[in-house]
């Protein structure tokens, strides 16, 4: 029997999600990742685990990373995000405004649980 967050989650219409949306739980998932990838490569002080993680979770880094990709990705990919990226962002730079796409980008990934992908 499932769980009503289970069914929620299950009945949920990942592609009617906001950009800003998506963002949101992208962020989450990158830094929960970027915490254990850390924690593997056996850094253990928290001054230490705190400047390596924020190495990757920027948005300069995060910037990086998504124009990096950006060849390798699929059309819909490509499509989300844009959709994370043309959120209503004032006042905010171009390397925000690519790293929130990124963000929106992995959160529909994390949602739509490909995880092939987000590797």
């Amino acid at each position: 029997m499932k769980s009503i967050i289970e069914e929620l989650y299950y009945k949920m219409n990942y592609d009617l999600l906001t950009g800003a949306d998506l963002a949101f739980i992208g962020d989450a998932y990158f830094e929960l990742y970027i915490r254990n990838y850390v924690l593997h490569k056996g850094f253990t002080k928290l001054r230490d685990l705190h400047t390596k993680c924020v190495n990757y979770v920027s948005r300069t880094s995060q910037n990086k990373i998504i124009i990096n990709l950006l060849p390798e990705l699929s059309e819909e990919e490509i499509s989300v995000y844009k959709r994370g990226r043309n959120f209503d962002y004032k006042n905010k730079d171009s390397e925000y405004i690519n790293a929130s796409g990124f963000e929106a980008l992995i959160g529909y990934l994390y949602l739509k649980k490909n995880n092939e992908r987000l590797e």
